[in-house]
């Protein structure tokens, strides 16, 4: 032992730094499949127009006094910064997150040679938080989908994108854990979960293995000091493929409703179902209607597979509900009564049609709405879903936005357009909205 700490001194202090490797080898290194990808990871930039709100201006006396007209407005251009990923290189398709893109009225790809292209947006899922956007150029790179489904914990990863504006950063780690949900981030969430750095602007970046194939797209944070700790999000490629083929195809996601709701099986209730595992889901509510109802589903089912996705986690049902489209084939194998049983079922379109807030109340003149369902969240259930609004309407001026979902008008509780219709709020009194928003609820309130 002592000789060998003699000669490992000696070479410290005497030896070349580079004699430890022939000099013909080469050091371990990701650069060779890095140059085969990073040409597909662009930045985006967005600029968008938001007016400036004065308080001052909205008082009816003050612009009386000071003579200044009703639609007298001021406006901002504001511009922003993300990431996206190159998936179709042909076509020029690029997926990116909504949030990178929401509300822009203009948006700018630049690619790593430098070119900077016009983008139009093919479709948004504010739901998983995922947008496809299209360039009309040649000479693209893309990133090949890999199977998320066939990801462990302890796999190597890497992070491409554009944190702080930074073009082209790198970062590895590795996968921390899989099926992160209950954030609170999206309305479907099934993350992979990994320590390699993702900081501002690198949402919508990739995720890739060593391979160079996509396994996620970059999302989120858990950043309680305002910085990277390490615990970073990303969309499997899975989930991302299924959303990116609905948008192209219909410019939005026509998702199918299985209509139950779940929660997990625990060690109380396999005792009182008379199971001896405590993996899966039991079913706690049943939409009659629904297609899931049709077929027999009923509360007290336990359901251990739909398709080929084993449900161990309230979880994996979740995120496998987010990858079921209209006029998708379902397989589900549940227990009841302790005998296994198989359930198919088809998933059909349901009436999700939009209508304008002024014709429920004038004060929601420039909102969107639309009737919601949620499998996904027991908390809310139903509701009224805002699918869009404008930066000028009184609404937005009290902070309704986009993707909150109404439950309640004036403290009744409402779980869709025609209950809040079959009871209007009174046009004299303030409109008084209870609201859902990213996990937490909360009141809106419009004089």
């Amino acid at each position: 032992m002592r000789m060998f700490v003699a000669l490992w001194l000696a070479f410290l202090c005497g030896a070349d730094a580079t004699a430890g490797l022939p000099a013909t080898s080469d050091m371990p290194s990701l650069a060779p499949m890095l140059e085969q990808v990073t040409p597909a990871v662009v930045n985006i930039a967005t600029y968008t127009t938001v007016q400036v709100r004065n308080p001052l201006m909205d008082d009816p006396f003050f612009r009386r006094f000071f003579n200044i007209p009703e639609d007298q407005r001021r406006y901002r251009r504001t511009q922003a910064a993300g990431s996206g990923v190159i998936v179709d290189a042909r076509q020029g398709y690029i997926v990116t997150n909504n949030h990178v893109i929401d509300r822009a009225d203009e948006i700018t790809v630049t690619l790593s040679d430098g070119r900077a292209l016009p983008a139009k947006l093919i479709g948004t899922d504010a739901q998983v938080d995922l947008a496809v956007l299209k360039v009309s150029t040649d000479k693209l790179s893309q990133i090949t989908f890999a199977d998320s489904a066939r990801l462990r914990v302890g796999d190597y990863v890497v992070a491409i994108g554009n944190p702080f504006g930074l073009d082209q950063t790198v970062t590895s780690g590795i996968v921390s854990a899989l099926g992160r949900s209950g954030l609170g981030i999206e309305g479907y969430e099934d993350f992979i979960q990994t320590d390699a750095s993702i900081n501002p602007g690198n949402s919508g970046g990739a995720l890739v293995n060593l391979r160079g194939e996509l396994i996620g797209i970059n999302t989120a944070i858990l950043a309680p000091a305002g910085g990277n700790v390490g615990i970073g999000f990303a969309i499997p490629s899975n989930m991302v493929a299924a959303i990116m083929a609905q948008l192209i195809s219909h410019g939005e996601v026509q998702r199918g409703r299985i209509g139950i709701r779940v929660q997990a099986m625990n060690a109380e209730l396999a005792k009182a179902f008379n199971v001896n595992f405590v993996e899966g889901v039991v079913v706690v509510e049943v939409d009659k209607d629904s297609a899931a109802g049709k077929a027999g589903i009923a509360p007290g089912d336990i359901i251990v597979k739909v398709n080929e996705r084993d449900i161990k986690r309230v979880s994996d049902f979740h995120s496998q509900s987010a990858l079921l489209m209209v006029g998708d084939r379902v397989g589900m194998t549940t227990l009841r009564d302790g005998k296994q049983r198989q359930v198919r079922f088809e998933l059909v379109a349901e009436d999700y049609e939009q209508i304008a807030g002024e014709r429920l109340d004038p004060r929601l003149a420039g909102v969107q709405l639309q009737n919601f369902r949620s499998e996904n969240d027991p908390s809310t259930g139903a509701g009224i879903l805002v699918t869009d609004i404008g930066d000028d309407s009184a609404a937005w001026a009290r902070g309704l936005r986009p993707g909150d979902i109404i439950v309640a008008v004036n403290r009744k509780a409402v779980k869709s357009i025609a209950e809040m219709a079959d009871t209007p709020p009174n046009p004299k009194k303030e409109l008084l909205l209870r609201v859902y928003r990213a996990g937490e609820f909360g009141y809106i309130v419009i004089p």
